[in-house]
């Protein structure tokens, strides 16, 4: 983020920063409970339920991160399951 904050040729531009691998809601909490070996269950909320009337929201969600890479030569170095694995530590910890 620092990176980005500080290039003179990111100013006025929207970018993602994060990873280019796709994963639905559903396969997230998943993933957590499987690599936590949580007991929780993943609970179905109806979509108005959890976002009220009018509000739309996409169905993939892919991020594109090729314009941080192109801007500052930025890519991601840890994967989904190594981030799981550390905030799951640091929650552990601060319990």
């Amino acid at each position: 983020m620092l990176a980005v904050a500080f290039a003179s040729n990111t100013v006025g531009k929207v970018i993602n920063i994060g990873n280019n691998v796709e994963i639905s809601i559903n396969g997230l909490a998943q993933k957590i409970i499987d690599e936590t070996g949580s007991k929780s269950e993943i609970v179905y909320v109806p979509y108005e339920a959890a976002y009220g009337d009018g509000f739309e929201d996409m169905g993939r969600r892919v991020p594109n991160i090729d314009l941080i890479d192109e801007l500052v030569g930025w890519k991601p170095k840890r994967d989904l399951s190594t981030i799981i694995a550390d905030i799951s530590k640091e929650m552990k910890k601060n319990s």
